[in-house]
């Protein structure tokens, strides 16, 4: 039986007027109404049309919604009907969970049960055709939705919109081949770059391979007196990919022999670690890991997921958002996934010129809106679907991330020490032990996902990358392993489905026995018909990896079944030495796990010092400041976002402390506080910094910045500096540039001096080395656009007690402001320059020394209770922070500019929006003065005026009046930008 059964609401649809509203924004504005309906269509062997009425009882509402089953449903008035739904192969979670509703009630009879699901769009009003269907790319993604577009005379005439299964057909046999090595360097290159050929001439997409690699593989095999597979290339390149072997971070690069992972990175933590040591465990497993109290740890991971996202913006980011989750899952035994965070970077969503894959206008990149709309919503679907809360994050805009954008998701983990009497950091697959994938089937999904990570975006690149996740299964399998199978001491080691997906997971903890050996026929499949190395290399999501003793196969099989999670032994862990895969009977994967894992070349890399002077600024101070500092709190990068915060559920879970939007004005603060353990005092503090603008000035200095600015964060709640961890991502263009490559080293240099000045770990990280958009402009101009160099810093650390945790927001009139830290006349790279049309060169430089200092000052005196409020000065500098405090309060200030610690700054300007670092905003009572003053000697801090009922109001260096504005004012300046979202 094939059949639809169509949903409409009884009343007034809310998502509905929300899509009319994107419609006139479109230019539509002839539209006048517009109806949906989800439509739902079904697929079953056993079910018959009589059972169509209750699959529709099932999968509508009877209060707020109406049904029509094996008909079409249409409104009494529109003119055009526009279906969106999946193409075949894209994973659809509403289709997926509306079949196991079904089959939850009909049980054996529902089996092989498929349903998709779509939405048709019922427009009113004087369109075309051509509107019509532009109305519905408006809406949908062609790398993964298809769209469906009728008149109402062809709706009737038709009987509605027809039945569509979008299921995947494969009709090759499938089976492995030999690839041909013996080619000159140059078919090699190009084997490595675009990917092993099809008998019709196309190619399967990017090995990402160099001609060095190449020429490595090839002797390997030439050694052995044969040819490779093509599953054995395509899971060496995996394997080898920049995405998964970080091999610029392992280059010896110019003086750094062991590279800037192990001689910079690593070493900055091995130095900490040796003096004091809060790491349970770093670098060697899914996310990083520190001591929270006598019973747990907490672990750390931040992911990106930039060039899908740049494809599918919805996709890319929920993939990215669950797979970081499956990080969490897969650190130790398994840790619980307790807080999620983001960030995002985007180009600005009002520009609405377009760039292109191909010439001609051909395959045009998605507008900034869609990007970031369809990243936030990614997010928000992950996460909210998933049970956990997302309190932390940010965004940043900047013109060059309009090829890519830059997305950034985080998972917080909980774990205790000791399961089931093991300790938890420790797994280790045993020979003998059965090999079980966990949670969803393979597909075409994601297939050269790593590969297609580790190059530029360009015309070529796969949309078999595009993966769409799946909260819902994964919650399953979560709870089922995180809950339960841990406890039960019922696997010996479990690792996530990541990049590479099998090829990776499977490999990678066989190194942990030396040998496995996998029957890719039993690996579970969305549908047949796949070849050999698509199962092995697709990335599929909402899947685990775990070894599994033989004894407790059973068991662990049976729980995941009484859970609803699929789970199937595909092999076993050997001591072989080797890994080896079969497919019908024959041995097609047959690799020395040495040479796998270690094989590939080292590179040796040389960087060219490269540095920029800019202009520098020469301008007039403002004659109104009060406009000057409305317009700052309006930009893109310091305004609100509230938008976002209430879209992510930071409440799930009940950890909340100190929230995304804090005091009665709700201002975005950078720093969340959350209650891991609830019968626990204690808690975790989660913050981030990152100054991309600062990059183009100098790399060391924009590095610097973002660690004091991501410790200063935490610090301003009450965390201690000997209990904060850090988590660095470089997100940099271009790097197989000499030019960008001593960029990076800089960048990473300053990482080792401040971690280790500072005493705070890195514990985690990742680089994403190639996010550069190559394709044409409107003229069908050749053009390059490459992200600036960008290194997000994350910070995460251990709060005492909960209940001495300060919030942003101003608190009580009278209460005196000081501002702590030296300012100086840094601007460079500011957004005050910015907003001038200006970079300048006095980018703001860190005294990690005095820094510490004043740190270790301030939380002791949070600790004491000495604090009423605290915020960091970041991007806009002191004046927006103390606007901010005060919107947050909703509280006025008197603030004198004359008493603000300085060193050269003459301007008033200047001292209002310099960027230094190390400095913040604090509000004390009177009572508290004295005590906080004797806490705070020693350090560069001043009284600089107090807290009223009435407007901020500041006097400049002069002694005249230069802001008196309205709180209500500059609430409205500070949350106009984005409202609209």
């Amino acid at each position: 039986m094939e059949a639809r059964i169509e949903v409409f609401p009884k009343d007034s649809d809310a998502r509905a007027g929300i899509k009319l509203g994107k419609i006139h924004a479109m230019g539509f504005g002839n539209v006048k109404g517009l109806q949906l309906a989800d439509i739902y269509t079904i697929s079953s062997p056993n079910l018959a049309e009589a059972d169509l009425q209750k699959c529709g009882e099932l999968l509508s509402n009877p209060v707020t919604q109406q049904f029509v089953a094996g008909k079409a449903f249409a409104p009494k008035e529109f003119d055009f009907a526009v279906e969106l739904g999946f193409l075949p192969g894209v994973t659809d979670n509403v289709g997926n969970t509306a079949a196991e509703t079904v089959h939850d009630f009909f049980g054996e009879k529902a089996d092989s049960t498929r349903i998709f699901s779509s939405q048709v769009l019922f427009l009113q009003g004087i369109l075309s055709q051509e509107d019509a269907e532009k109305i519905g790319n408006g809406f949908a993604n062609a790398l993964i939705e298809r769209i469906h577009v009728k008149s109402r005379e062809q709706f009737e005439k038709e009987g509605g919109m027809g039945i569509v299964i979008p299921l995947v057909k494969l009709n090759e046999k499938p089976d492995a081949e030999d690839v041909d090595l013996g080619l000159g360097a140059d078919k090699l290159v190009e084997l490595g770059k675009k990917g092993i050929e099809n008998e019709d001439g196309s190619r399967r997409g990017p090995l990402a391979l160099d001609l060095d690699s190449m020429n490595v593989i090839k002797n390997h095999f030439d050694s052995l007196e044969r040819k490779p597979s093509d599953i054995e290339l395509e899971s060496l390149a995996q394997t080898w990919s920049e995405h998964c072997k970080h091999t610029i971070f392992a280059a010896e690069l110019d003086e750094i022999k062991g590279g800037l992972y192990k001689d910079k990175i690593k070493a900055a933590t091995n130095a900490i670690r040796a003096k004091h040591d809060i790491c349970a465990s770093v670098f060697s497993d899914n996310s990083g890991a520190i001591f929270f109290d006598d019973e747990f740890l907490v672990s750390d991971k931040v992911e990106t997921h930039n060039s899908p996202s740049a494809l599918d913006p919805f996709g890319g980011a929920i993939t990215g958002i669950v797979g970081v989750n499956r990080d969490a899952i897969g650190f130790g035994l398994a840790a619980k996934p307790v807080v999620n965070r983001y960030g995002f970077c985007f180009a600005d969503p009002k520009d609405a010129k377009l760039l292109y894959r191909a010439k001609e206008k051909g395959n045009p990149i998605l507008p900034p809106e869609r990007v970031m709309l369809g990243v936030i919503e990614g997010v928000n679907v992950g996460g909210n679907c998933s049970g956990i809360p997302t309190p932390q994050g940010f965004m940043y805009f900047d013109e060059r991330y309009k090829g890519k954008p830059l997305v950034f998701v985080g998972t917080v983990g909980l774990i205790p020490k000791k399961s089931a009497g093991r300790n938890s950091v420790e797994k280790k697959a045993l020979p003998g032990d059965a090999a079980i994938v966990v949670g969803n089937r393979v597909g075409k999904d994601g297939i050269h996902g790593a590969t297609f990570s580790s190059e530029a975006l360009s015309e070529g690149s796969p949309a078999t990358a595009v993966q769409i996740g799946d909260p819902i299964t994964q919650k399953k399998l979560s709870d089922a392993i995180v809950k339960e199978a841990r406890d039960l001491n019922l696997y010996t080691s479990i690792t996530d489905n990541g990049a590479g997906g099998l090829s990776c997971s499977v490999a990678e903890m066989a190194k942990e026995c030396n040998g496995c050996e996998v029957d890719l026929d039993k690996v579970p499949l969305k549908y047949p018909g796949m070849q050999p190395w698509e199962i092995w290399v697709s990335e599929s999501q909402e899947r685990m990896t775990l070894s599994v003793p033989q004894e407790k196969v059973a068991q662990f099989i049976g729980l995941m079944e009484r859970r609803g999670v699929e789970a199937t032994v595909i092999g076993k862990f050997t001591d072989s030495g080797k890994c080896v895969v079969n497919f019908n009977g024959k041995k097609i994967v047959d690799l020395d796990l040495e040479f796998l894992h270690n094989g590939l070349p080292k590179k040796t890399i040389k960087t060219k010092e490269s540095k920029q002077e800019f202009e520098e600024p020469n301008f007039e101070q403002p004659s109104d400041f009060n406009a000057e500092l409305s317009s700052m709190l309006s930009r893109l990068n310091i305004c609100s976002r509230e938008f976002v915060s209430v879209q992510y559920d930071y409440e799930v879970q009940a950890s909340s402390v100190l929230k995304p939007l804090q005091g009665k004005g709700r201002v975005n603060a950078e720093v969340s506080v959350v209650r891991p353990v609830l019968s626990s005092s204690k808690g975790v503090s989660l913050s981030q910094a990152l100054y991309p603008k600062y990059g183009d000035i100098s790399t060391y200095h924009m590095a610097s910045c973002a660690i004091d600015s991501a410790i200063k964060n935490l610090v301003a709640v009450g965390t201690k500096l000997d209990q904060i961890a850090l988590l660095d991502n470089f997100c940099w263009c271009s790097s197989n540039e000499s030019e960008r490559l001593w960029q990076l080293k800089q960048a990473v240099q300053a990482c080792f001096d401040y971690a280790v000045a500072y005493g705070t770990p890195f514990i985690s990280g990742k680089d994403s080395m190639f996010n550069d958009f190559k394709g044409f402009d409107e003229n069908s101009n050749p053009l390059k656009v490459s992200v600036p160099p960008t290194l997000l810093i994350s910070s995460f650390g251990v709060v005492e007690n909960v209940a001495n945790s300060v919030s942003m927001d101003a608190k009580i009139a009278g209460d005196l402001v000081y501002v702590l830290g030296e300012t100086k006349n840094e601007l460079g790279g500011s957004e005050y320059f910015a907003s001038k049309g200006f970079v300048g060169n006095s980018v703001p430089e860190v005294d990690a020394a005095k820094a510490a200092k004043l740190y270790l000052a301030l939380s002791n005196a949070i600790e004491s209770g000495l604090v009423a409020s605290a915020q960091s000065v970041g991007l806009g500098g002191l004046v927006i922070a103390i606007a901010k405090k005060c919107i947050a309060g909703g509280l006025g200030a008197k603030v004198d500019l004359k008493f603000v610690p300085s060193k050269g700054v003459e301007r008033n300007d200047f001292l209002l929006f310099s960027e230094s670092q190390s400095r913040l905003v604090v509000t004390v009572s009177k009572e508290n003065a004295k005590a906080f003053e004797k806490a705070m000697e020693g350090n560069s801090f001043a009284k600089v005026g107090e807290l009223t009922e009435g407007n901020l109001e500041l006097t400049g260096l002069g002694g005249e009046k230069i802001i008196d504005a309205s709180i209500a004012g500059l609430d409205e300046s500070y949350k106009k930008t984005l409202r609209d979202y």
